[in-house]
């Protein structure tokens, strides 16, 4: 069954539409609880809010506001990661679930900036990480940190 290439593109693409269906439900469920574009609520005391941003630039802060040029580079990593994971892809059910969230996140992110200009923001864990994120970049560090184990693990089977 892995081994037809149809199912694993397939999968690959169910894998990123969940992504980018939680992602973009997350966000509307935030903006359509918003009032006069605030929203702030506690989640965990002291740890965990949903606190709703409009994020204008690129990863972490970095790499300017241009969404044109933004968008771009989303493209050009999510090409870079295919054409290096695409023969583990073959292989590896955890490589395939890791690019399937790899592109339901980014295109997530894509969507916000062709919609809006910008990413829409909300879980904000205040007191121990310094940037507000969503469901879409949770994806996309969750898939990089599937890629990396899978490479580790590959190397150490080699």
């Amino acid at each position: 069954m892995f081994r037809n290439p149809r199912f694993n593109e397939l999968f690959v693409a169910l894998v990123a539409i969940a992504a980018l269906w939680l992602d973009q439900f997350t966000k509307g469920l935030v903006v359509a609880n918003a009032h006069d574009g605030s929203y702030v609520v506690m989640v965990v005391p002291h740890l965990l809010r949903w606190n709703l941003t409009q994020n204008y630039h690129g990863a972490f802060g970095m790499f300017g506001s241009n969404s044109v040029l933004l968008i771009g580079m989303a493209l050009i990593v999510l090409v870079v990661f295919w054409l290096n994971f695409r023969t583990a892809a073959k292989h590896s059910l955890l490589v395939r679930i890791a690019f399937g969230l790899i592109v339901g996140g980014a295109i997530g992110n894509i969507v916000d900036r062709l919609r809006h200009g910008y990413v829409i923001d909300f879980i904000d864990f205040y007191r121990i990480w310094p940037n507000v994120f969503n469901v879409a970049d949770a994806c996309v560090t969750v898939g990089v940190a599937l890629l990396l184990i899978s490479s580790f693990a590959t190397r150490r089977h080699a």
